[in-house]
């Protein structure tokens, strides 16, 4: 059992202090924002070079190693996202009155660069691991890219939590392209795969001897699956969820922090 709580705690804690260092960096001077993007390029690539000499390893250390590296590799793409590096060739706010598929297109374009760049080192990842013993860290990063690509859809078709405090000053514009709704015909389909997958990854685990690779393995990726699920029920529950990250946003102007005392202030009713 021990083997099992410290494996969850080990990716609980690296989901929830990578998050906060992604959001603080961010928050800082953009004069700053060159800086940090060349430092994380220059561990991006060492990550990349430590996930392919792991990816033959199937110890612990493996397994922890890919897990490790899968996450790095998606703060990279959170870091450029933010700080507006990597977006999409529409930068300004959806138009008023525009619905359907036009307002869909706008939103695509809006992440266009994000997108590609996501599913293009989605599949540099897969090449470079392919047929290699350890593939934790290509798991991670493939259950990452389809959970947040789930989560975007439903913050397009609409959710209670837009999370609005997570998006810089100068990414103001992507809120436009949010629906503030109770609720969405996907997001019950969403929250009921992700459990479903939860469930599934980790009954295996069970099956397996404590400690050993295929076991931590697992147990990552279920509880990475069980974050993802987290963070879809986060959506739509009358939850601050960026209180769990308060440390990370005091690196910005003070609006972020603005939003959660008002949140925390208020009675819990829904937000208009």
């Amino acid at each position: 059992m021990v083997q099992y709580g410290l494996t969850a705690v080990y990716a609980l804690f690296v989901w929830w202090f990578a998050t906060g260092v992604v959001l603080y960096l961010d928050g800082l001077p953009r004069r700053t924002h060159r800086w940090t993007m060349a430092g994380a390029t220059v561990i991006l690539a060492a990550t990349f070079a430590l996930l392919i000499w792991t990816s033959g390893n199937s110890s612990a250390f493996g397994a922890y190693a890919g897990f490790t590296c899968g996450v790095l590799i998606w703060g990279w793409h959170e870091i450029s996202f933010l700080m507006g590096y990597l977006t999409g060739p529409r930068t300004t706010a959806c138009p008023e009155g525009v619905r359907g598929w036009k307002r869909f297109s706008y939103a695509v374009q809006a992440i266009l660069y994000h997108e590609i760049a996501l599913v293009l080192t989605l599949g540099f990842i897969a090449a470079a691991t392919w047929g290699a013993v350890n593939q934790v860290g290509t798991w991670t990063f493939f259950i990452l890219w389809l959970a947040r690509l789930s989560a975007k859809l439903n913050l397009f078709l609409g959710v209670r939590n837009l999370a609005e405090e997570f998006l810089p000053a100068h990414l103001d514009y992507m809120a436009s392209y949010f629906k503030r709704q109770p609720m969405n015909a996907l997001l019950p389909l969403s929250v009921a795969g992700l459990t479903i997958a939860t469930v599934l990854i980790l009954r295996q685990v069970h099956n397996l001897e404590a400690g050993s690779f295929e076991m931590i393995g697992l147990m990552f990726l279920g509880s990475l699956t069980a974050l993802a699920l987290l963070e879809h029920w986060m959506l739509v529950l009358p939850l601050p969820a960026a209180a769990l990250w308060r440390w990370g946003l005091r690196s910005r102007s003070g609006d972020a922090i603005a939003i959660l005392d008002t949140y925390s202030t208020s009675s819990g009713s829904s937000k208009p």
